[in-house]
C-alpha cells in the first residue's frame, strides 16, 4: 500500500512526461501527453478569455494549439513543481514557470515582437488514482502585452520584469514528501493569511507582517502590479491600493473554496475563484469606485525559509476583473494597435 509521500511523488511524475512534451514542444506529442494525463471528464478552468474548457482535448485545440502556431518554438520551463494534499483530502500538483520562445505571429491579437518573450504560468492539477480530474490555470496573458509595447491598463506601482524563479534553485521537488516540513511551513502561511484578515478591525499593526515575512521577502506579482522588494515594497505598491480600493476583501464564499497544500519549503494555494471584494475605494490599478462587486482567481506560491516567507509568487486573472466590471482590455488593446497599420 502507497504511503501518502509517495502518493504525492506519484503524482508530480504523472506531470513529468507532459511537462517534457511541453519543453520539447512537439504538437502531437503534446496532444497524446495531455489526453494520457488527464480523466476523461476533466474540469478545466483557464484564464480569460478561454475560461472553462471541456477537457484534454479542448484545452489543447483552444489553448495550445494557438499559442504554438504564434510562437512555433514554443518552450515550456517550469521553476516549480510541488505536490501535497489540502485540509479536505484533495491532492494537488502545481507548477510555476514560463512559457517562452520567438513570438512571431498574433496570439489573442497581441501583436508579435519577432524577438523572444516570457510569459509566466501558474498551473494547478488535481489528481485522482493516477489521472488529471481538475486544472486551474493562470497565464500572464498581460505580461506578453507589456513586451509587445501593447499596455492597455494602468501602469503597474511595482517593478515590470520577468520574475526569477527561487533564490534556492530547489524548487523542481525530486524529494520524498516531507510530511513535517510541508506541515510546518503550511501552517506558517495559513497563520500567516489569517493575519491579513485582521486588517478590518485591527489595521496595519493586526497584521504582524515581520512575523511572517522575511525583512528581504520578494512578491512577485502579476504584469499590472508587479514586483515588491521587501515588507515595506509589499505594503506600499500592493497591499495598501489593494486594501483601500477592496477593504471588504474576504476569502471564498459560495462561489469557491481555497485549496492550501505544502511540499517541503513551498507552500501553494488554489481557489476558482478564492477571493471576492467590492471596488468601494481609490488606488487600485486606476479602476473608478462604483462599488462593483467582483470575484477573484489567485494562484500563489510561497517559499519559506527558516520559519519566515521569503518569496511569494502571485498571478491574479486581472483579465477576468476587468471583465467584471465591463470593461474589454483585449478590445482596449485592439484599438490601440490599429494606429500600427497606418
Amino acid at each position: 500500500m502507497l504511503k501518502s509521500g509517495d502518493v504525492h511523488a506519484r503524482n508530480r511524475a504523472v506531470l513529468a512526461p507532459l511537462r517534457q512534451a511541453q519543453y520539447d514542444y512537439d504538437p502531437d506529442r503534446v496532444r497524446a501527453t495531455l489526453v494520457q494525463a488527464f480523466a476523461p471528464g476533466a474540469v478545466v478552468h483557464l484564464a480569460t478569455p478561454f475560461e472553462d474548457l471541456d477537457g484534454a482535448e479542448e484545452l489543447y485545440a483552444r489553448a495550445y494549439l494557438p499559442l504554438h502556431a504564434a510562437i512555433s518554438d514554443l518552450e515550456r520551463r517550469d521553476w516549480i513543481v510541488v505536490a501535497g494534499p489540502s485540509a479536505d483530502g484533495d491532492d494537488w500538483v502545481g507548477c510555476c514557470g514560463t512559457y517562452t520562445g520567438t513570438f512571431t505571429r498574433p496570439w489573442l491579437d497581441i501583436p508579435p515582437t519577432g524577438h523572444q518573450v516570457a510569459m509566466r504560468f501558474h498551473e494547478f492539477y488535481r489528481l485522482e488514482d493516477g489521472r488529471v480530474v481538475e486544472m486551474q490555470a493562470l497565464w500572464d496573458i498581460p505580461e506578453l502585452m507589456l513586451q509587445a509595447r501593447a499596455w492597455p491598463m494602468a501602469p503597474a506601482l511595482g517593478r515590470e520584469w520577468q520574475a526569477p524563479g527561487p533564490a534556492t534553485q530547489d524548487g523542481l521537488a525530486e524529494h520524498p514528501w516531507d510530511a513535517g516540513a510541508s506541515t510546518r511551513n503550511r501552517q506558517l502561511v495559513l497563520d500567516m493569511l489569517i493575519g491579513l484578515s485582521r486588517h478590518a478591525t485591527g489595521g496595519v499593526a493586526a497584521m504582524e507582517l515581520e512575523k511572517y515575512w522575511h525583512p528581504r521577502c520578494n512578491w512577485y506579482g502579476p504584469s499590472g502590479i508587479g514586483t515588491n522588494r521587501g515588507i515595506a515594497g509589499f505594503r506600499h505598491w500592493h497591499q495598501i491600493p489593494f486594501l483601500r480600493g477592496m477593504p471588504d476583501r474576504s476569502g471564498a464564499s459560495s462561489s469557491g473554496k481555497n485549496d492550501l497544500f505544502a511540499d517541503g519549503n513551498y507552500v501553494a494555494v488554489t481557489g476558482w475563484p478564492n477571493m471576492r471584494a467590492t471596488i468601494s475605494g481609490d488606488g487600485w490599478m486606476g479602476i473608478a469606485p462604483a462599488g462593483q462587486k467582483i470575484t477573484m482567481r489567485s494562484l500563489d506560491f510561497w517559499r519559506c525559509e527558516n520559519g519566515l516567507i521569503r518569496e511569494n509568487w502571485v498571478l491574479v486573472d486581472l483579465l477576468h476583473v476587468y471583465r467584471q466590471i465591463g470593461v474589454d482590455v483585449l478590445g482596449r488593446m485592439r484599438e490601440f494597435n490599429k494606429a500600427r497599420a497606418l
